[in-house]
C-alpha cells in the first residue's frame, strides 16, 4: 500500500510505503527559479564554492570520460521520460556530476544526509532522500516521474495540495541541455541520498517545461 503526503519545501514529496515487515519512506524535491533577470547571487561559503552556476556550459568542463554504468542509468531514465513528450535528449556533465557527488558527501558527512540547501546553487536540482528500499538510479528518477501526475500542462500549475510536480518538470525541462547526478549511502540503515543538477535549469516561474 502507497500513501503520497505533500510539504513545501520549494517542491517535496513524501512517498510512504507500508507492508507487514517495512517501513519505507522516499522525500523528494526540486528547485524553482525566477525568471531573467535572476535574483542577485547568495553568497557561498568558500567549501561550497563549486555549486555556483558557471558562465559556460558545464559540457566545456574538461574533456568528457566514458560514462559510469550509474551515468548510464541516470541519462537513459532522463531521456526515456524526454522522448515521451518530444523533448531533445539531455547530455550527460562530467563537471554537474563532480558537483553532485560532492555535494551528495558533504550532505552525508556533515549534515546527517538532510536535503542540501537549494539556494546555494543557480542550477537546476532535484533530490531525494530514502529509506526502507534499494533506489538505483533509474527508481530515483522514477519516483521524481511519479510527479507527473500532478501536474496540469493546460493550467500550467500542480494540481491543488499536490505541490511537488517540480522534480517531474524539472526532467523533461525543454530549456536543459545537461545533467549530472550522483548517489550516496547514510549509515547502516541503507538509507540513500541522490541529487541531480540540470543546466540550464528549469522550473522557471511563468514558463512551461515544453
Amino acid at each position: 500500500m502507497a500513501r503520497f503526503f505533500m510539504v513545501p519545501y520549494h517542491i517535496l514529496l513524501v512517498l510512504v510505503a507500508l507492508s507487514s515487515t517495512t517501513l519505507t519512506v522516499a522525500w523528494v524535491s526540486s528547485a524553482q527559479v525566477a525568471p531573467p533577470p535572476l535574483q542577485p547571487k547568495p553568497t557561498i561559503p568558500p567549501a561550497q564554492a563549486h555549486l555556483r552556476a558557471p558562465t559556460v556550459s558545464p559540457s566545456n568542463y574538461r574533456k568528457p570520460k566514458p560514462l559510469t554504468p550509474a551515468a548510464k542509468e541516470f541519462l537513459a531514465a532522463h531521456n526515456k521520460a524526454r522522448a515521451e513528450v518530444n523533448v531533445a535528449p539531455l547530455k550527460w556533465s562530467d563537471k554537474l556530476a563532480y558537483d553532485t557527488n560532492m555535494l551528495v558527501r558533504y550532505q552525508r558527512d556533515k549534515k546527517n544526509c538532510r536535503f542540501a540547501d537549494m539556494s546555494l546553487t543557480q542550477y537546476g536540482m532535484n533530490q531525494m532522500w530514502a529509506s526502507g528500499m534499494r533506489v538505483t538510479p533509474t527508481r530515483a528518477v522514477g519516483l521524481w516521474l511519479q510527479s507527473k501526475r500532478h501536474y496540469s500542462y493546460q493550467k500550467n500549475t500542480c494540481k491543488p495540495k499536490h505541490d511537488n510536480c517540480g522534480v517531474y518538470k524539472q526532467v523533461v525541462w525543454k530549456k536543459t541541455l545537461e545533467v549530472g547526478c550522483a548517489q550516496a549511502k547514510c549509515g547502516r540503515d541503507g538509507s540513500t541520498i541522490s541529487i541531480c543538477f540540470y543546466y540550464p535549469p528549469g522550473n522557471v516561474i511563468g514558463e512551461r517545461p515544453y
